[in-house]
């Protein structure tokens, strides 16, 4: 089991309504930050650029010039007080910004944010994974400043639901306090964001009072664990080994038509206009209702299943970025293009953007977490395949959703299946797979007892309605 810290940290999020000349103000310090960030990660792609070369191509006669000092974060954010001493000159668009305007733990985190995404790019994380290469920030893109040494003194009053906090080189803005602070956590931090529907305020909370907690460890068994298995069949969103299909939101589809239509009739018009802001504003609200929706589905989903008890839950280590790549283009011998099936998997990659069931695993990781419980995420191989009670390939097709089992007079549920087939590979109980000259081969027993527990939560599985 994980260990919980000591220190227990939350996020509130709040709404505020600054004034005219607050809005301005910020406004202009996003898009000072933004001009700051894409400086700093522009002379970091030039060092690079400058400094990197391939094995082949390494130059044995010639001599090399003495390679440029790796840019980091202290050494681009020495540079602050000397671009403070004078206005910025955009370039392209001849612009001047004034850096002194803009609180200096907010540029300070600047820096950090293009120190960290350069690291993930060229370094990798803890695990060795490495990130993209990352992008020049938009208008779109850069929405949050954060300030780093924000404290309780930052609170001035708390009238009802109101709270009034004075920020560094803006004043006192009104944040509407839709639940209160809890007694004993202090601010540590603080960010603004602007969104289309306005603008929020997270603070970042911590309370080190509280002891040092090391859950009991606790060894999986087949009572204390829950197989799921990720169904996009109609309108299924989760299938449990508890034999418990659980409903999907879908919550693009239902806007799809809506959406639609704004696009639409925002394409229209000329670029520039006004009417055009308008729109394109309004496609933003709806886009930012279905990603809310979405949100509010998976914490409502996690939460039923930390509600069940289970102390570990298996779940599939899918890879939406292979499942959602587009099918290789064909050509015959003219250079025609063919067909390539890839209109009908469009609809079921969007399909699989959709329920973001990345997303609702990483909510579920935090929701039992808190509970004490564990999620461990399982390759998926064969799982949907083999008979969960029998070890026998069955399910060879994805169109064969049933089976029926004329010796136990049972219709097997395909997706069930592979839930429980889950929770056997999480127990350490699922046969072992081969393949031998094209045939699948399956290696393994399993006790009466795990067969006949299978067996009853697959007839009553058949008799349950999907809940609602």
């Amino acid at each position: 089991m994980r260990k919980i810290r000591s220190a227990v940290k939350t996020t509130y999020q709040y709404q505020f309504y600054p004034d005219t000349n607050q809005k301005l103000s910020l406004n202009h310090w996003l898009r000072i930050c933004r001009y700051w960030y894409n400086r700093q990660l522009g002379d970091r792609f030039d060092w690079w650029e400058m400094n990197r070369t391939t094995v082949n191509a390494c130059p044995l006669i010639a001599s090399i010039s003495a390679p440029r000092e790796k840019p980091n974060y202290y050494s681009q954010k020495q540079q602050l007080p000397v671009i403070k001493k004078d206005l910025v000159k955009v370039f392209y668009s001849g612009e001047l910004l004034d850096f002194k305007q803009v609180d200096s733990t907010i540029l300070q985190d600047v820096s950090k944010r293009v120190h960290k995404a350069f690291e993930r790019f060229i370094v990798g994380d803890s695990k060795g994974g490495k990130s993209g290469r990352p992008r020049f920030k938009t208008e779109a893109d850069y929405r949050t400043m954060t300030f780093s040494t924000a404290n309780n003194d930052w609170i001035k009053l708390v009238r009802k639901n109101w709270i009034y906090i004075r920020l560094p080189k803006l004043g006192v803005i009104k944040v509407r306090m839709h639940r209160r602070v809890p007694d004993g956590f202090t601010i540590k931090q603080a960010s603004v964001t602007s969104k289309v529907d306005g603008w929020f305020f997270q603070l970042m909370l911590e309370d080190s009072s509280v002891p040092e907690f090391t859950p009991d460890k606790i060894s999986p068994n087949w009572d204390n664990s829950i197989g799921l298995d990720a169904v996009l069949n109609e309108d299924v969103y989760l299938a449990t080994s508890s034999g418990e299909k659980l409903p999907s939101l879908k919550p693009l589809r239902k806007n799809q038509a809506k959406l639609d239509r704004i696009s639409t009739k925002r394409n229209k018009r000329k670029r520039g206009s006004k009417s055009r802001r308008k729109l394109a504003k309004k496609e933003a609200k709806q886009h930012q209702k279905i990603a809310r929706s979405r949100q509010d589905f998976h914490y409502k989903t996690a939460h039923k299943l930390v509600r069940s008890g289970a102390k570990f839950f298996f779940h599939e280590d899918l890879n939406l970025k292979g499942l959602t790549k587009r099918n290789k283009a064909k050509q015959d011998n003219d250079g025609t293009y063919l067909p390539n099936g890839q209109s009908a998997k469009s609809g079921l990659n969007k399909s699989w953007l959709d329920a973001a069931f990345c997303q609702f695993f990483k909510t579920l990781d935090y929701i039992a977490e808190k509970a004490g419980s564990v999620v461990i995420s399982q390759k998926p191989a064969y799982t949907s395949m083999v008979l969960c009670y029998r070890n026998e390939i069955i399910f060879t097709d994805c169109g064969i959703r049933d089976y029926w089992d004329e010796q136990n007079s049972l219709m097997v549920d395909r997706d069930i299946n592979a839930a429980i087939n889950r929770k056997r590979l999480g127990l350490d109980v699922f046969p072992s797979i081969k393949c031998r000259s094209g045939n699948l081969s399956v290696a393994g027993t399993m006790d009466n007892s795990t067969t006949k527990e299978i067996l009853y939560t697959l007839h009553r599985a058949a008799k349950k309605p999907t809940s609602s």
